[in-house]
């Protein structure tokens, strides 16, 4: 089985080990062979991107432009046999995988669009016959640390925007999913960018994190994962004058009124709370559901989660997948365990499932007669579970909602039009969806939260530009 290597100043190398990528649908099934870096190899990276920043920063925007396009149109080319790496090595369904494969190449194509949309500004200063200037230029070495939930899109929002501003990166993907994030070096680094610009280190966070976290040569960080680590990552960074950017997860509400749709409501709370095996950020594990809906929401909830199909990621009719793999089902039990404890009613699901193939398998679950201060409604569990808080009206609802330490997505299905637009002035997230489940966002637009959610500036869309980039102010005596 070949082994698949870290790409470090335009090279393919070995590590000082290598991990099994092993398929959560089928145990069994062992997708490849990763080279896994050490300390050394990560500074090795570094040393390669430093040496590489000059050049690439001075590039022309055509180059840039020319690159960035080439890679988007090969993920797109790909995008299949990509989403079915995805998804055999993560868990999501096929369809899950290819359309995060197909994000990830719209992405390159956009940020290949913003290289010639970089601006600046010529001002008169408030000093006769002197002019100003407002640039903004490349921040030199980006470290790139991604998640395992989405193994290809997350990266592409990072390093597509970094390459885009004139950036260096490197970049350690999650140790769990090697595969999406080498298919992804793979792309890049047979796309005419020079070495040294883009470097795949594969390994732990102990060893190629921490290297990446203390350098005095990466500028920047760009980070997602859990709270815990990203709180304790902000200070180390921001104490030796790096940047740092944080996505850090999210206890995401959907407030369903009395007078929403019953048919959306139950559709936006599936496909948020369920889909891709809850296992996302955005993810509607709250469900804040007002007393004149509550017992039909219930019903119609549990009606449609028991006919929903757990299985194999490949095959044909799965709805939700595995969960990715022994460390994570493991959470998720203890989280139902814990919300049994709390007096939580657990109304449908939570149980480990038998299929063909052995997986990590675990039905959607749903707790009633819940409330807000249960560690099941203030603890992100990143699982297929999601928990029904009864409210009386749409101001307690919005309370509730807003009562927590997370503020990434909040939601509110609703007919009323006062409702939502009261809602979308004051739920205290960086995204709100109306009548649209929490998960599922574009790719052009901002993405981010507030509060213990996110830290540092936007990612994607144009505002990207504002993490990627310093300004620079130019006077000139004319």
């Amino acid at each position: 089985m070949m082994l698949h290597k870290n790409f470090i100043d335009g090279q393919w190398v070995a590590g000082s080990g290598e991990t099994l990528n092993i398929n959560p649908s089928d145990t069994r099934d062992v997708i490849g062979r990763y080279a896994r870096a050490d300390r050394a190899q990560a500074q090795e990276a570094v040393a390669a991107a430093r040496a590489a920043f000059a050049s690439w920063r001075s590039a022309g925007i055509q180059q840039r432009h020319d690159i960035l396009d080439h890679i988007g149109t090969e993920i797109l080319a790909r995008r299949e046999d990509l989403g079915r790496l995805l998804s055999r090595e993560e868990g999501k369904t096929l369809p899950e995988g290819i359309g995060e494969a197909t994000r990830a190449g719209m992405i390159f194509k956009f940020f290949a669009g913003e290289v010639l949309r970089l601006d600046g500004e010529r001002l008169p200063s408030v000093r006769p016959g002197v002019e100003v200037e407002v640039s903004r230029e490349p921040l030199g070495v980006v470290a790139v640390i991604s998640p395992w939930n989405f193994p290809i899109a997350i990266p592409a929002w990072k390093i597509a925007p970094a390459l885009a501003c004139g950036n260096c990166v490197v970049f350690k993907p999650a140790a769990l999913v090697p595969g999406s994030a080498w298919a992804l070096a793979e792309i890049i680094a047979h796309s005419g960018l020079p070495a040294g610009v883009f470097n795949l280190v594969m390994g732990s966070g102990a060893e190629v994190g921490e290297t990446l976290v203390d350098s005095t040569q990466v500028d920047a960080l760009t980070f997602t994962g859990s709270n815990t680590v990203g709180r304790a990552l902000a200070p180390r960074l921001v104490g030796r004058g790096a940047r740092v950017q944080l996505e850090m997860g999210g206890k995401n509400p959907l407030v369903v009124l009395d007078d929403a749709d019953l048919e959306v409501a139950v559709h936006c709370a599936i496909q948020g709370a369920y889909y891709s095996t809850g296992q996302r950020c955005t993810a509607s594990s709250r469900l804040i559901v007002t007393a004149g809906i509550h017992d039909r929401f219930v019903e119609r909830l549990v009606e449609k989660m028991q006919a929903l199909r757990v299985d194999h990621a490949l095959k044909e009719g799965s709805d939700i997948g595995p969960v990715v793999d022994q460390a994570q089902l493991d959470q998720d039990l203890d989280y139902l365990r814990i919300g049994r404890e709390e007096g939580a009613r657990l109304v449908c699901g939570g149980d480990l499932v038998e299929r063909e193939t052995p997986g990590y398998y675990l039905s959607p679950a749903l707790f009633t007669e819940t409330s807000n201060a249960m560690r099941i409604n203030r603890e992100e569990i990143f699982g297929p579970i999601a928990a029904v808080i009864r409210v009386q009206d749409y101001e307690e609802a919005l309370a509730v909602a807003n009562d927590t330490e997370f503020g990434l997505t909040s939601g509110i299905v609703t007919t009323s039009l006062k409702h939502a637009s009261d809602f979308k002035r004051r739920a205290q997230a960086g995204l709100v969806m109306v009548n649209l489940p929490t998960a599922g966002v574009d790719y052009h637009v901002p993405f981010g939260g507030r509060k213990g959610s996110s830290f540092g500036p936007r990612e994607q869309g144009g505002y990207a530009r504002e993490f990627f980039t310093i300004v620079k102010t130019a006077y000139t005596a004319s």
